[in-house]
């Protein structure tokens, strides 16, 4: 009888021991507010746990997490998540905004070493990983990613194909990603993002590098094997912006849900993402006092 009572115990409550322990919070700021560690269903309004959220996002073909990219408790949650979802169902694939067609034979090259045993003795170089993604805040994910049966996959456009896009404007397809609606958003948060210094004639050319970058990201989820998980800047990965505009304007269907990692006191909507789960923040920063323009 005890036995049977041990087993049944064990199914009710194996999914829940089996996640592995949240990470302590590192940023600084926002320690005491109301919302941090919450995590909101934006559809509902409902309140979720982390096993609640898991259990939201473990049957979804494609789950999107948005962060931003400096903030190292979305890092650490990042990676939680991956860890969590695979200890519910088979991970079908990785993907990133920080990797680029360029690098994946390096990253293939990688995986296959590692999975033969062989040590790489410098994982950043071997990847040829960009200096403008902090190592130590992606590191843990990626070392993860590549010692796992699922791959790595680039989601980004290399430089060579930015620099073609910013030369000649590809024409982008799909209703739902010209609209005005959308374009007009982007366009308004590239040039704050430039401090308002950016010379109009170039918004064009920006704009079309953002979108196709999202419709890069979107065309890699359709090729990744399922359940896939993307992990990008928050505006990529925005339903009323981005990546999600883009699957939908090639004609898939699939169910995905959107997760955005927000520092608390930052407000995010039900047209933007799924979920949200609220972080502690980075001290403010001027990021227009040295800018070159």
């Amino acid at each position: 009888m005890r036995l049977l009572l041990v087993f049944v115990v064990t199914l009710l409550t194996g999914c829940q021991a089996s996640l592995p322990p949240l990470p302590d919070w590192q940023s600084p700021e926002g320690r005491e507010h109301a919302d941090l560690g919450q995590i909101v269903d934006l559809r509902t309004g409902q309140r979720l746990s982390p096993q609640q959220l898991i259990e939201q996002l473990a049957p979804v073909p494609r789950v999107l997490v948005g962060e931003a990219h400096d903030n190292p408790d979305h890092h650490a949650l990042q990676l939680w998540l991956l860890q969590a979802l695979e200890a519910q169902r088979p991970q079908g694939s990785l993907l990133l905004e920080m990797l680029t067609p360029d690098q994946q034979n390096n990253v293939d090259a990688v995986r296959a070493r590692l999975a033969t045993g062989q040590p790489v003795a410098d994982l950043p170089a071997a990847l040829v990983w960009q200096t403008g993604w902090d190592w130590t805040l992606y590191g843990p994910i990626v070392q993860h990613a590549l010692a796992q049966p699922y791959p790595l996959l680039a989601a980004n456009l290399d430089q060579t194909q930015i620099r073609q896009i910013y030369r000649e404007r590809p024409a982008l397809s799909g209703a739902l990603s010209t609209a005005p609606a959308v374009q007009e958003p982007l366009l308004a948060q590239i040039f704050t993002s430039h401090c308002g210094k950016l010379p109009k004639s170039q918004m064009p050319a920006m704009l079309a590098v953002q979108q196709q970058r999202d419709r890069r990201m979107a065309t890699a989820l359709l090729a990744a094997p399922q359940p896939s998980l993307l992990f990008a800047g928050t505006f990529h990965v925005r339903r009323d912006l981005g990546v999600p505009l883009h699957v939908a304007d090639l004609g898939d269907q699939a169910v995905s849900r959107v997760l955005i990692l927000a520092s608390v006191g930052q407000s995010v909507s039900a047209a933007t993402a799924d979920f949200v789960w609220y972080t502690p923040a980075l001290p403010a920063r001027d990021y227009c006092a040295d800018f070159a323009g």
